[in-house]
């Protein structure tokens, strides 16, 4: 018999196979016992005759419990009833471990007991199915960038300076001196630009912000492109594309995932270009608008950097991402590039994700000028030495440049339509949450 995995069963119709895996759940109905095994690409539920098998099979399989695991052996038919459907009429079974009691149980567990056996909740239909859906999210983002004349280039996880601002910093001891977590790979991205044009850089990025949030992890992958000679429409025209390509894909190569979370995939269809384009100001008056009607509890401060509920409502009002662009100078990273025709604004953009989800791309034109590179600099209280090497890019050969970052977790949340972004990654980190 050859060793199959479920995924590929259907090509084994009638054919004797072996399985290798664990047990799901088991039921029976008399003389009958109908084990669900898993071994890590589906589920496939076995028929456990007890006429057609030795008596040994039968008693081993009524001793087995949850998680136990199995080597089974049948063959493969499918159900007369359902089209597609394929069972294993079980032949044979190896105990290889019978598991003690399985602390997960079909009843409603809470979140919290949850999470604390996440090393275990991770068998769960639910959790294979998101972490399924942000696999193809990271095989979608690299397909993208490599056929689009990318270049991959990985960046420090520890740095000795700020990226995103000083007060979410992880600050590590190195050596003789103090080191930070990244917050992003991105000012070292300008740097690997300016020698291979267009780069992008994919990794875990750190951000100690004290919130308990949904959409906030303290560890989180982050993809950020970089591209030599683009201005802010360039990127919110590769944003548009980027984004809608990776939605389309898990589409097509997770229907089965997106059906199994109960994901309107109606909502995700009309995620295509051209996404809807709007000004702060706009966004703004949106927003003043919204609190007059009644739809938002507190007036937005003109002038102030967007929060979750701001940003879930602008978000609401479209069906498909939206692009916010030219925010206030003042709520931006220092290295953004003023707007020509008002030096107020930055030529930044967000990308808000449809159905209130908020920002899952965030970027904009880097700075060019020397001169007010170093300035922004020291009006940040930024430490120059930490950031000679940064100015030295604009000294030899400056260029326009601009790029963004998007979090997957974020994104993964938003394509799955689940409430928390602790479902979106394996075993998440968040505010006093680092175990297991």
């Amino acid at each position: 018999m050859s060793e199959t995995h479920i995924s590929d069963i259907a090509s084994h119709s009638g054919q004797d196979i072996t399985i290798k895996g664990w047990l799901y759940n088991i039921r029976s109905s008399g003389k009958l016992m109908f084990p669900e095994i898993r071994d890590g690409s589906g589920i496939i539920q076995g028929v456990v005759s007890k006429k057609d098998v030795d008596e040994r099979v039968w008693n081993d399989f009524q001793r087995l419990t949850q998680e136990s695991s199995i080597i089974v052996r049948g063959k493969v038919r499918e159900h007369p009833k359902r089209p597609g459907v394929f069972e294993l009429d079980v032949a044979d079974v190896d105990i290889i471990q019978i598991a003690e009691p399985y602390p997960i149980t079909p009843k409603e567990h809470g979140i919290e007991f949850l999470m604390e056996h996440r090393h275990l909740w991770l068998r769960s239909q639910r959790s294979y199915a998101i972490l399924k859906v942000r696999a193809e999210v990271v095989r979608a983002i690299h397909d993208y960038l490599d056929s689009n004349g990318f270049v991959l280039m990985e960046t420090p996880i520890l740095t000795p300076a700020a990226c995103e601002g000083t007060t979410t910093l992880f600050e590590v001891d190195y050596f003789d001196e103090k080191a930070f977590l990244t917050q992003s790979g991105q000012l070292y991205n300008e740097a690997t630009a300016a020698a291979f044009g267009r780069v992008y850089t994919f990794g875990p990025a750190f951000r100690a912000e004290k919130s308990k949030t949904r959409r906030h992890l303290t560890e989180f992958w982050m993809v950020e492109p970089e591209i030599a000679y683009m201005d802010l429409d360039g990127l919110m025209t590769l944003s548009e594309n980027f984004l809608s390509y990776i939605v389309q894909r898990v589409i097509e190569k997770r229907a089965v995932e997106l059906e199994s979370l109960g994901r309107d995939i109606t909502k995700l269809e009309s995620v295509k270009p051209p996404f809807p384009r709007i000004t702060y100001d706009e966004a703004a008056k949106m927003l003043d608008e919204g609190h007059k009607k009644g739809e938002l509890e507190n007036a937005f401060e003109y002038g102030s950097d967007f929060g979750s509920p701001d940003e879930t409502y602008v978000s609401s009002q479209f069906d498909r991402p939206v692009m916010v662009h030219r925010y206030p100078a003042q709520v931006k990273a220092f290295y953004m590039e003023p707007d020509p025709e008002d030096a107020t604004k930055a030529l930044g953009v967000d990308v808000l994700a449809p159905e209130g989800n908020g920002e899952i791309i965030g970027g904009g034109q880097r700075m060019v000028s020397h001169d007010l590179l170093v300035q922004r600099i020291h009006e940040h209280n930024l430490p120059m030495d930490a950031f000679e090497w940064y100015v030295d890019l604009r000294k030899y050969g400056t260029y326009p440049h601009s790029g963004f970052g998007m979090g997957v977790e974020r994104c993964v949340r938003w394509i799955c339509g689940i409430e928390h972004i602790r479902e979106t990654v394996p075993f998440p980190r968040m505010l006093h949450s680092i175990r297991p």
